[in-house]
């Protein structure tokens, strides 16, 4: 396989990396999301549903950031007319930001009735194994009270919200600097991916 010089024709054109990512996010969000409702349907809750919500969290907040200090500002230096579109994507980061840390939040709260770790805790509860006071994990899960139920659907109701932002955003992220992103020649994102074009396995 061959690939022009030319900027907007290489294989890995900046904007249509950015398409590629924004897919990832988007099945990522879904399958957490249906993952909830499986649990809140009377399933068992998945072993890693605490630590994918918050692998996903991180994913997404550094995508927004590496957009913010990276991209941004090489598409309003080059492309001053694309000033006021950066503007309300810095303002759509600034609400998905926002969502993010309630779930975050409601996370911390959800981990240790959940017989699952805190946030940078090495402990194995996460995998289902036994938790502190002699109850694996997953018992511990099923076994929340009411009000576990309830941080769990209001996760659930957080991502519901966040989804519906996300994709407003990425389509008219997607509509209008795509084809600028797909001009640029930035040497130094071709020998180390930025931020924003990193996946979660990155």
């Amino acid at each position: 396989m061959t690939t022009s010089d030319r900027p907007g024709d290489r294989l890995a054109a900046f904007g249509n990396q950015l398409v590629e990512v924004h897919l990832r996010l988007r099945e990522d969000l879904d399958r957490i999301r249906e993952d909830l409702d499986s649990y809140l349907d009377g399933g068992e809750r998945p072993r890693m549903l605490w630590a994918h919500c918050m692998t996903f969290c991180s994913a997404l907040t550094r995508h927004h950031t590496g957009e913010d200090g990276g991209a941004f500002p090489v598409l309003a230096e080059r492309f001053p007319e694309l000033r006021p579109v950066i503007e309300q994507l810095e303002h759509d980061h600034r609400m998905v930001t926002g969502i993010l840390s309630r779930v975050e939040e409601l996370l911390g709260g959800l981990a240790p009735r959940a017989g699952l770790p805190e946030a940078g805790d090495g402990t194995g509860a996460a995998d289902g194994t036994e938790a502190a006071d002699g109850t694996d994990a997953a018992g511990a899960a099923d076994g929340t009270d009411a009000a576990g139920a309830a941080d769990v659907r209001a996760v659930r109701d957080e991502l519901d919200g966040l989804s519906a932002i996300l994709e407003s955003h990425f389509r008219y992220e997607e509509k209008k600097i795509v084809e600028a992103l797909n001009s640029l020649d930035v040497p130094e994102w071709k020998g180390s991916p930025p931020a924003f074009l990193l996946t979660g396995d990155d």
